[in-house]
């Protein structure tokens, strides 16, 4: 059951509690920063248990949802439904960021992998506090919570022939742009078939840029027969 909910509008400073939310499919939660359809952190779900064992204030792991279940226990690809509409995915787990020690010494260190999961939204609805949210099972490809493996899924899926700017391959794989300097060792440590995947913005070549379009369309696993595991 959602326990509450919060957006972050563009320019605020922290989330904002609110009584409803309307979930736009593909996009992220209307009227929150991380609206964005080529990103996979378009929501962070957080679990009252996270909060209970660390003793933290209201809204400190700064999440939109609010579950009432623990939700880090569920794998990379599950789908949840929130009330009758509405349908997410869940990507990976949220990492820890320094800002969270604006809420208690050391936080950052102590919470570890307990933030919450970040999210995609699959079907959309208007949502509400104390709807009721079910597990729907896996439904989609698992994302790895190591940001490098999540380089790696980006570029693999790269249309032949295509590059994509460092700046869109952090985008795509839910990481800051600070990354991006890290960016041309660490494709030469994947190997010779990513070294040449990704490139500076003003870097020229003949190669269309990839913009990342129909990277979160195409990987649902299909549905499982009556009967067999998930």
């Amino acid at each position: 059951m959602i326990a509450s909910l919060s957006i972050r509008p563009a320019g605020a400073p922290a989330p904002v509690q609110v009584d409803s939310m309307r979930l736009l499919a593909g996009s992220g939660a209307e009227g929150d920063r991380h609206l964005d359809p080529l990103s996979p952190r378009q929501l962070l779900l957080a679990s009252c248990t996270s909060y209970a064992a660390l003793l933290l204030p209201p809204q400190a792991l700064r999440e939109n949802l609010l579950l009432d279940d623990d939700v880090d226990r569920l794998p990379s690809g599950t789908v949840l439904q929130i009330g009758d509409e509405a349908k997410v995915r869940l990507m990976f787990a949220c990492e820890a960021c320094g800002r969270l020690d604006l809420h208690g010494e050391r936080l950052a260190a102590r919470i570890g992998a307990r933030r919450g999961v970040l999210a995609r939204v699959v079907e959309g609805g208007v949502i509400r506090p104390g709807d009721p949210v079910r597990d729907l099972g896996q439904g989609f490809a698992s994302w790895p919570d190591d940001w490098r493996l999540r380089i790696a899924q980006v570029l693999d899926a790269l249309p032949a022939g295509a590059v994509v700017e460092y700046a869109q391959l952090a985008r795509l794989a839910g990481i800051q742009s600070s990354y991006c300097r890290a960016f041309p060792r660490l494709l030469r440590g994947l190997g010779a078939a990513y070294a040449h995947k990704a490139v500076a913005a003003r870097t020229l070549t003949s190669q269309p840029r990839w913009t990342g379009a129909g990277l979160f369309d195409h990987d649902a696993l299909p549905p499982s027969r009556p009967g067999s595991p998930r």
